[in-house]
Protein backbone atom coordinates (compact mmCIF):
# COMPACT_ATOMS: atom_id res chain seq x y z
CA UNK A 1 0.00 0.00 0.00
CA UNK A 2 1.44 3.25 -0.80
CA UNK A 3 0.48 6.46 0.50
CA UNK A 4 -1.96 4.77 3.01
CA UNK A 5 0.07 4.03 6.16
CA UNK A 6 0.93 8.25 6.21
CA UNK A 7 -0.39 9.93 9.52
CA UNK A 8 -4.47 10.92 8.83
CA UNK A 9 -6.26 13.24 10.30
CA UNK A 10 -9.85 14.57 9.97
CA UNK A 11 -10.98 18.54 10.84
CA UNK A 12 -13.66 20.50 10.21
CA UNK A 13 -12.93 23.70 8.92
CA UNK A 14 -15.73 26.04 9.39
CA UNK A 15 -14.39 28.81 7.66
CA UNK A 16 -14.81 26.86 4.76
CA UNK A 17 -17.60 25.27 5.86
CA UNK A 18 -16.29 21.60 4.99
CA UNK A 19 -14.54 18.87 6.87
CA UNK A 20 -10.78 18.19 5.61
CA UNK A 21 -8.76 15.01 5.68
CA UNK A 22 -5.05 15.27 5.98
CA UNK A 23 -2.10 12.61 5.36
CA UNK A 24 0.74 13.59 6.54
CA UNK A 25 -0.19 17.20 6.67
CA UNK A 26 -1.60 17.42 2.71
CA UNK A 27 -5.18 17.90 2.63
CA UNK A 28 -6.55 14.49 0.40
CA UNK A 29 -9.83 15.19 0.50
CA UNK A 30 -13.24 17.50 1.46
CA UNK A 31 -16.57 17.18 2.88
CA UNK A 32 -18.49 19.79 2.10
CA UNK A 33 -21.74 21.23 3.98
CA UNK A 34 -23.98 24.34 4.75
CA UNK A 35 -25.40 24.36 7.95
CA UNK A 36 -29.10 24.80 8.19
CA UNK A 37 -30.06 25.50 11.82
CA UNK A 38 -29.59 22.23 13.75
CA UNK A 39 -29.05 20.32 10.49
CA UNK A 40 -25.67 20.09 9.03
CA UNK A 41 -26.13 19.37 5.22
CA UNK A 42 -23.03 17.60 3.18
CA UNK A 43 -23.62 18.25 -0.72
CA UNK A 44 -20.06 17.01 -1.70
CA UNK A 45 -17.94 14.91 -1.14
CA UNK A 46 -14.48 14.36 -3.17
CA UNK A 47 -10.83 12.88 -2.75
CA UNK A 48 -7.62 13.52 -4.81
CA UNK A 49 -6.80 11.07 -7.09
CA UNK A 50 -3.53 10.91 -5.48
CA UNK A 51 -5.07 9.49 -2.62
CA UNK A 52 -7.48 7.16 -4.32
CA UNK A 53 -8.74 3.42 -3.83
CA UNK A 54 -7.41 3.90 0.42
CA UNK A 55 -10.75 4.09 2.08
CA UNK A 56 -9.94 7.95 3.06
CA UNK A 57 -13.83 9.14 1.48
CA UNK A 58 -15.52 6.66 4.34
CA UNK A 59 -12.64 7.76 7.14
CA UNK A 60 -13.61 11.32 6.36
CA UNK A 61 -17.65 10.74 6.07
CA UNK A 62 -17.62 8.39 9.17
CA UNK A 63 -14.96 11.78 11.30
CA UNK A 64 -17.47 14.21 9.58
CA UNK A 65 -21.03 12.23 11.35
CA UNK A 66 -19.12 11.60 14.34
CA UNK A 67 -18.35 15.15 14.60
CA UNK A 68 -22.18 16.10 13.44
CA UNK A 69 -23.34 13.44 16.21
CA UNK A 70 -20.93 15.81 19.28
CA UNK A 71 -22.57 18.61 17.94
CA UNK A 72 -25.70 17.52 18.48
CA UNK A 73 -27.09 18.37 15.30
CA UNK A 74 -28.51 16.28 12.08
CA UNK A 75 -27.45 15.43 9.12
CA UNK A 76 -28.94 15.54 5.47
CA UNK A 77 -26.95 13.75 3.12
CA UNK A 78 -27.58 15.95 -0.76
CA UNK A 79 -24.45 14.38 -1.39
CA UNK A 80 -24.42 10.52 -2.99
CA UNK A 81 -21.70 9.31 -1.29
CA UNK A 82 -22.76 10.48 2.08
CA UNK A 83 -26.19 8.89 1.29
CA UNK A 84 -24.53 5.68 0.59
CA UNK A 85 -22.58 5.58 3.90
CA UNK A 86 -25.61 5.81 5.74
CA UNK A 87 -27.35 3.20 3.76
CA UNK A 88 -24.13 1.42 4.99
CA UNK A 89 -23.79 2.71 8.39
CA UNK A 90 -27.02 1.96 10.59
CA UNK A 91 -24.80 3.24 13.39
CA UNK A 92 -25.34 6.56 12.35
CA UNK A 93 -28.93 5.84 11.07
CA UNK A 94 -30.34 8.29 14.13
CA UNK A 95 -28.58 11.16 12.59
CA UNK A 96 -30.22 11.01 9.25
CA UNK A 97 -32.63 13.63 8.37
CA UNK A 98 -34.63 12.76 4.79
CA UNK A 99 -33.23 15.14 1.44
CA UNK A 100 -36.71 16.95 0.67
CA UNK A 101 -37.33 20.26 -1.86
CA UNK A 102 -37.62 22.38 1.02
CA UNK A 103 -33.42 21.21 1.77
CA UNK A 104 -32.73 21.16 -2.11
CA UNK A 105 -34.61 24.69 -2.36
CA UNK A 106 -32.60 26.39 0.36
CA UNK A 107 -29.33 24.74 -0.31
CA UNK A 108 -29.05 26.20 -3.95
CA UNK A 109 -29.95 29.31 -2.49
CA UNK A 110 -27.32 29.02 -0.44
CA UNK A 111 -24.81 27.98 -2.64
CA UNK A 112 -25.00 30.78 -4.99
Amino acid sequence: MNQSSGIRSVQRVDARHRYEILVDGRRAGLAAYRDRGAQRVFFHTEVDDAFAGQGLGAELVQAALADVRESGKRAVPVCPYVAKFLKRHEEFADLADPVTPDVLHWLEEELR
